[in-house]
């Protein structure tokens, strides 16, 4: 009798722990999202994503609009009204690949990666802008801020401009960095949508492929990156937003069963966060049809990276 009443008692423990047990990765589950990125903005982090869409029978990155959701402990998500599509931008004829939106003088910048029509073929970069960080965004130029023929001298291919990530300096000067096979960054003018002086290619990144993003902490600059194919994530460690960069090793490894791997970082109320996709939804998640899942990021007393542990729990209170 003792022992059915320790196992009965021991039973009701686990079913306890069981459901007191949260799994918050993916931290979207009803649609698939890809290519984070995230801004802090008056007390809560704003996170906007592609939203893969593929038909059944098509096996490829098919996205048409990008997502805005909210969040005040990065816990629980609040999803905005679509804040922008690719057919927003009337040069364009498709795709609504990586973007990243940055707050400066209270506006909010939004540079995108679209297919450009064939006037320009090839991928570009276009500038949304808006008054709020859930928009709604405009086209804020009319035009594009870089078309392929503007790097045909690094590399010949037509996918090489994507993946647009922008950092503001300490002394207000805006650095724009992007690119497929070839990593390069630019100065903004003030004006944000453009370019002030010349486009530069960084060679020292080992088994670059794409994805770039820049961020700071303490008086280290931080260029991560996707490495090689299916992708890790890398990083660069610099003195300087215009380098020189020294590579420092794997920050993230292939993430799930996705073949690409895409991150932002951010600081949070004191905590650093580690946000990137995988294909962890179980019902067609993939390579194309990928899920945004966030992680603490933590630094080693020198400023190096602590390589990520991506967990299903993701983050807890």
């Amino acid at each position: 009798m003792r022992n059915l009443v320790f196992c009965m008692l021991l039973g009701t423990t686990f079913l306890a722990m069981a459901q007191q047990e949260h799994f918050n990765n993916p931290i979207v589950t009803d649609k698939y999202t890809a290519d984070p990125a995230a801004i802090v903005h008056d007390g809560k982090v704003y996170l906007y994503a592609g939203h893969d869409e593929p038909a059944d029978d098509y096996n490829f990155y098919d996205l048409n609009e990008w997502l805005v959701y909210s969040s005040e402990d990065m816990i629980h998500w609040k999803e905005h009204p679509v804040p922008l599509k690719a057919s927003d931008f009337k040069w364009a004829k498709e795709d609504a690949w990586a973007a990243e939106v940055i707050e400066k003088n209270g506006k909010f910048y939004w540079y995108v990666t679209v297919h450009h029509d064939d006037t320009h073929p090839g991928k570009a970069i276009g500038v949304a802008a808006a008054d709020s960080p859930i928009g709604p965004f405009k086209d804020a130029i009319g035009k594009a801020l870089i078309t392929n023929d503007m790097t045909t001298e690094f590399t010949d291919i037509s996918w090489d401009d994507i993946d647009p990530t922008v950092f503001i300096d300490d002394n207000g000067q805006a650095y724009l960095y992007w690119g497929n096979t070839v990593c390069y960054w630019a100065k903004l003018k003030d004006n944000m949508i453009e370019l002030d002086g010349e486009i530069h290619a960084i060679t020292s990144l080992p088994h670059y492929t794409e994805a770039p993003y820049i961020h700071k902490k303490g008086d280290w600059y931080y260029l991560s990156y996707a490495y090689d194919f299916p992708e890790k994530t890398a990083y660069a460690m610099s003195r300087s937003m215009e380098g020189p960069w020294e590579y420092k090793g794997i920050l993230n490894e292939v993430a799930g069963n996705s073949n690409t791997n895409h991150q932002a970082i951010i600081e949070f109320k004191g905590i650093d966060y580690f946000i990137y996709h995988n294909g962890s939804i179980p019902t067609k998640g993939g390579s194309f049809r990928r899920s945004v899942c966030i992680d603490q990021l933590f630094y080693n007393a020198d400023g190096t990276l602590k390589r990520i542990q991506m967990t299903s729990e993701g983050i807890q209170k």
